[in-house]
């Protein structure tokens, strides 16, 4: 009963200088009272915490300064610390969430303690009143590290005295407070609690998945869509989890045409799978279903990374999302580094491929695999990789994709170190055999996963393979190709084809060749375990494979698959085996030995083809003549002989630990792999839009996407009506293209679709173009080019 009497105390309507009230700044007040303390902003409750919780007072602290509320270093006077705490803590909070901030007790491990001699001699000479800066010159330290140990010592500095200042001041900044009645008993009474006092918030739970219980967020407290401070309030208190959207009849709104893609995201089930994995990201206006959803929409209207904000306007983005501003920069990039310190998002893009599979099962039946590299033009050490596109080796990182037999992505593995594709394939396959169960898969892949040991591994393990041959191979007689045509994936194809059985590893492997003829005459050969498939089916899914590469590009230019996110870097695996450096350099001079035997060979033998049979009759004149070349000659072999043996003593691989100088680090991938796993949902959401009009459009399989994007980026006047958001886009740039926009609003509208995180039903239209009229002869009237009804 006495802690909540002293609990009560806390929020007193006139606190005064003797109560623990000091005031943060003119807005901010802290009360602190038998081991309690509660921090208010113009009498508004921000936090309640317990003196002796580290972690609950670290989250006040934090709270006060990311919310604008004070600066750090006036936090850190009225807390009693270091600016340089308040900034770390931030840091912790950033990195790791709420539970960074529970610091274990007990001295930090990997310093240093100090002796006790050290100990007692600045202890007495503090006593004595000697200043710090001489303190440090007679220890032959910085003056920071004396602050420090007295400050571990317990010598603090006096605090600045502060004013009490009531908070019934003439000042409105320092007035007024939040205040409900508790009871009706006597506030005269002894014992009783103050007749009016601030309603505490609830203490928030470390574990995130405890406030995702509701699929619904918080119904809306503000009542004006252009203004959510009653909401942004419940989320400094702790009170709300995600802003519900909430819309306001608007005109000319940029970049409307986006919210046609919501059904697709809906349907892909990212915000039902990131809920369940991640839980919220705590306390917070900005969510989790609305940080998903605005990077989704991000990548659909080409915004390529965060920065990207600074050049549009928060307002207009805000009506996007049912907001009435969307997330600035700094917010946004804070939330996703919530998300990557969870370290989840290897498990999002399993259960996002999981179902990608249930729902377009019929599309896995042949898979394509190959790995896309982000060249890197930092100033970290990378590995170096063979980048084909600018036909060079230089440092980056290599993500291996895996695509269904249209080119949607299915999903992606990261890798360190760039390993190749027969390197690479077991595993992916391993995920690729949970993701589908015991079903035959064909996978196909480009040269450079060229392995009959490999082959012969994965036909054994349930999977066909189709894949160009590498290596010399004998020319196949113009007589035997015949032309294939047929009908595959509504085209019609046509090839010249040869179709033969080989036999590899010894003739222990048989498999089926399929080569091409081209106009030119060169031939390409393509090695398939597939038996059942018409020669000219397999020929096309090798070529098709095109369609990947496509992505790759279309990902690179619109998505800005390569751009970075994160810049920092975590160890990478020391342990990894990477090419020997010093073999590499015994390699270059064996290749030079031998090029010094070629010429010396060439020199001996120019010599004997010009020899005068005149001058030396016999082969002992002509080695007596060249005596000195020939003496180099067996010089530079037995220079070879010597190289060959000291490189067998060499291991051609080691450790990565044994190259590289210093910590074996990589790029941070988890950030990375987030961003990427969004793009691909807005990839196959617009590809999703892109076979919806595709029927309708007489040129969808060349310019679909094309309109699709130009759709997406559509202006257009929100329409507000009860339980039903209407959203109406301009005309486009043609006739033909707005009916083909029209008939797909027609279809989105018969799925009845709700807008992620509401019961608000979405309904689209198209406005229809104003009629231009036309003066024709003997006509009086001008005509009207002003594009007016």
């Amino acid at each position: 009963m006495a802690d909540s009497d002293n609990q009560a105390d806390l929020f007193s309507a006139a606190p005064s200088a003797s109560d623990g009230a000091v005031f943060i700044n003119e807005r901010c007040r802290l009360q602190k009272n038998s081991g309690f303390g509660v921090v208010t902003v113009n009498g508004v409750l921000l936090a309640h915490f317990a003196l002796g919780d580290r972690m609950a007072v670290a989250h006040a602290m934090t709270a006060i300064v990311e919310q604008g509320h004070a600066r750090q270093i006036e936090v850190a006077r009225a807390f009693g610390c270091d600016e340089r705490t308040v900034r770390r803590h931030q840091e912790r909070l950033a990195q790791g969430g709420l539970v960074a901030l529970g610091r274990p007790r007990g001295y930090p491990r990997g310093q240093a303690r100090i002796t006790k001699r050290r100990i007692q001699t600045v202890s007495g000479w503090k006593a004595k009143g000697m200043p710090n800066r001489e303190i440090a010159r007679r220890l032959g330290v910085d003056e920071k590290a004396v602050r420090k140990l007295l400050r571990r010592l317990g010598w603090r500095p006096a605090a600045p005295e502060q004013l009490p200042l009531p908070l019934n001041s003439a000042d409105p900044k320092l007035s007024g407070s939040l205040r409900l009645p508790l009871s009706n008993h006597d506030p005269a009474a002894p014992g009783a609690p103050p007749a009016h006092a601030a309603v505490p918030a609830p203490a928030y739970s470390a574990d995130p998945k405890l406030s995702a219980s509701d699929t619904q967020p918080r119904p809306p407290v503000s009542h004006d869509p252009n203004d959510r401070t009653a909401d942004r309030i419940l989320a400094c208190l702790g009170l709300l989890d995600d802003a519900a959207p909430m819309f306001a009849p608007a005109t000319g709104v940029p970049g409307l045409g986006v919210l046609l893609a919501l059904p697709a995201i809906d349907q892909s089930g990212v915000l039902d799978i990131a809920r369940d994995i991640y839980g919220g990201i705590g306390p917070a206006f900005y969510g989790l279903r609305t940080t998903v959803v605005t990077l989704i929409l991000m990548a659909l209207l080409r915004i390529k990374r965060p920065e990207g904000l600074k050049e549009r306007s928060p307002q207009a983005l805000g009506r996007l999302l049912g907001l009435d501003r969307s997330p600035e920069v700094k917010t946004l990039r804070r939330k996703l580094g919530r998300l990557a310190a969870q370290g989840c998002a290897k498990a999002m893009g399993r259960a996002l491929a999981e179902r990608r599979v249930r729902d377009h099962g019929h599309a896995m039946g042949f898979l394509y695999v190959d790995g896309h590299v982000r060249a890197y033009h930092g100033e970290r050490a990378l590995p170096k990789t063979h980048v084909a596109r600018r036909r060079i080796a230089m440092p980056a990182t290599t993500d291996y994709w895996v695509n269904d037999a249209e080119g949607e992505p299915l999903f992606f593995i990261a890798t360190e170190a760039n390993p190749g594709l027969v390197k690479i394939l077991p595993p992916i396959l391993q995920e690729v055999r949970e993701l589908v169960g015991e079903r035959r898969v064909t996978i196909v892949f480009d040269r450079g996963g060229w392995s009959p040991k490999l082959f012969r591994r994965l036909i054994d393990g349930g999977f066909d393979i189709i894949t160009y041959r590498k290596g010399k191979h004998r020319r196949i007689a113009k007589s035997h190709f015949s032309t294939h045509e047929a009908v595959l994936d509504g085209q019609l194809v046509r090839y010249e084809l040869a179709d033969q059985g080989v036999h590899l590893l010894g003739r222990t492997l048989r498999l089926r060749q399929v080569t091409r003829l081209t106009d030119n005459g060169h031939q390409t050969p393509v090695i398939t375990s597939r038996r059942d498939l018409p020669a000219v089916e397999v020929a096309h899914r090798m070529f098709e494979r095109w369609r990947q590469e496509n992505f790759f590009k279309y990902l690179r230019e619109e998505y800005a698959l390569d751009a970075l996110v994160d810049y920092g870097t975590e160890a990478a695996d020391a342990a990894r085996d990477v090419p020997n450096p010093a073999r590499q350099v015994l390699n270059a001079e064996v290749h030079r030995a031998y090029a010094e035997l070629a010429q010396l060979a060439v020199s001996l033998g120019l010599e004997a083809a010009t020899n005068r049979e005149s001058l030396r009759r016999t082969m002992r004149g002509f080695k007596i003549a060249n005596a000195k070349l020939s003496q180099r000659l067996q010089k530079a072999a037995g220079k070879i002989e010597a190289l060959e043996k000291r490189r067998t003593s060499v291991p051609a691989r080691v450790p990565v630990r044994n190259v590289v100088d210093g910590e074996v680090i990589k790029l941070a991938v988890e950030r990375k792999h987030l961003t990427d796993i969004f793009k691909m949902v807005a990839y196959q959401s617009e590809s999703d839009l892109v076979r919806l009009i595709g029927p309708h459009y007489r040129r969808g399989e060349d310019e679909g996407r094309t309109l699709v994007q130009n759709a997406l980026a559509a202006s257009g006047d929100i329409e507000t009506c009860e339980g039903e958001l209407r959203v109406v886009l301009d005309p486009l740039s043609s006739p033909h293209r707005t009916r083909a926009l029209a008939t797909l609003c027609e279809q989105i509208n018969e799925s009845a679709p709700h807008f992620p995180g509401s019961k608000v039903r979405l309904r689209f239209a198209v406005r229809p173009e104003p009629p231009l009229s036309l003066a024709f002869p003997g006509s009086s009237s001008k005509p009207d080019i002003s594009g007016g009804g």
